[in-house]
This record gives structure tokens, sequence and C-alpha cells, in this order.
């Protein structure tokens, strides 16, 4: 696509980062990297309470979160803090690749989860793609995630008799809320719908907005509970 986006994969620009993880030497190193690539890191942090303190003060759009933190667990740390922002964008850098810690991280609101074995360059490209918007999952957890939440569809909640009927959308919404909840990536939608990633992040914003969802894990869960997932 011709036009630039501030803040796309591969063009860090201004992101706001903030790195937390207990581990001194881990963490200035993947600050360092993060900084040599161009991305503005605002804080770093190595406890759970102090690293909710510090979010809240410095409003990074990108938080790059272990999970093993001592004082307040990391997947506390995400649930309190995108319930407070929900624009804020979560990618879990864990050592472990256990599936319950998956499944909790993205539960709480994580947009991505990516194991420390990864690269520099895996680092760089996956807080890259978290900052628009796209999740982001070393190799296999993916399918576990969508796997997870095709398990909960198929038991969901019952509506209140006096909850009202969701609101309509777009034709174009609904295109792009089908391939969402198939696992695609802003860019790959753009490519297939013929469009700019700008575009498809506005059409999830607006879906997000007529829903009254909060983020791209309800939005995923309400599309499959749906059946968008299979068209």
């Amino acid at each position: 696509m011709a036009e630039s986006e501030p803040g796309r994969a591969g063009t860090p620009g201004a992101v706001r980062v903030m790195v937390v993880d207990d581990h001194p030497m881990w963490r200035d190193a993947v600050a360092r990297d993060l900084s040599d690539a161009g991305y503005d890191v605002v804080a770093t942090a190595g406890e759970g309470h102090e690293a909710v303190r510090r979010a809240r003060a410095v409003m990074p759009q990108v938080l790059v979160l272990d999970l093993n933190l001592p004082g307040l667990p990391g997947v506390a740390v995400c649930k309190e803090l995108v319930g407070n922002d929900p624009a804020l964008r979560v990618l879990v850098l864990s050592a472990s690749g256990e599936h319950e810690d998956v499944l909790e991280a993205v539960k709480s609101g994580a947009t991505g989860y990516l194991l420390k074995s990864a690269g520099r360059e895996e680092l760089l490209d996956a807080v890259a793609r978290t900052a628009v918007g796209d999740p982001v999952f070393t190799p296999g957890l993916a399918g576990l995630v969508l796997g997870e939440y095709r398990r909960l569809a198929s038991d969901p909640a019952p509506r209140a008799a006096d909850e009202p009927a969701a609101p309509s959308l777009t034709e174009r919404e609904t295109e792009v809320l089908r391939l969402v909840a198939k696992g695609l990536s802003y860019k790959q939608i753009a490519e297939r719908l013929v469009i700019s990633h700008r575009t498809v992040q506005n059409h999830v914003q607006n879906t997000l907005g007529k829903l009254q969802l909060h983020n791209r894990v309800e939005l995923v869960r309400y599309a499959i509970e749906r059946g968008l997932d299979g068209e």
C-alpha cells in the first residue's frame, strides 16, 4: 500500500512502549533493542504493582509484559491496565509455553503471546504488529487460542430477557468481522478485501463501538458465537 501509516508494522514511529520484567538484564536488553529500533521506551518496571503505577503515569501504547512478576502477577497487571484503558495493547513475553498460561493471558486482555526463545527480529516484528492491533503468537499458539474461542462459543452465556438485540453492522463491517474471526491479521484482511490497513482498523473500531466490546479478544468470541468463522 502506498500511503504511510504511523505506527504500522515495520515503522515504529513514535510508538510508546513500556517493558515489564523482573529480570533486570533481560528487561534492559529488551528495552535497548526496542529503543535502537526507533520505539519510544517510556518506562520499565520489575514488579507488578510498580508496573501498574508507572503504566498509568506514562500511558504506553504497547506493554511488553512478563507473566512471572513479584507483587502482582502479570495476568493481573494486564487485566487491570486493559480494563482501565481498552486501547492499550499488551504483548506477553514469557518463558512459559503452557497452554493454561497462554489462555489466561489472552482472557485477561493480552493482544499476543511470544516466548522468550524468540530472536531479536521476531520480537521487533511482534511489537510492530501488536502496535497496530494484530494478534501475535508464537507458532502453534494461535490455533490453541482460536480453539478455546470455539469451545467457549459452544456454550455461550444465556442472554437476559431484557438484553437488547445486537446492533446491525454494515456489509463491510460484517465482512471484516468474519475474517477477524478466522484469525487473519489486519494486513491479510486489507490484502483480501483490497483496502488499506487503516480502513480495516477503522471498521474494527466502529464494530467494537457498536457492539460495546472492548478489544479484539471479545470481538473474536462474539463472531465465533454467531458462526461467522465458518462462513
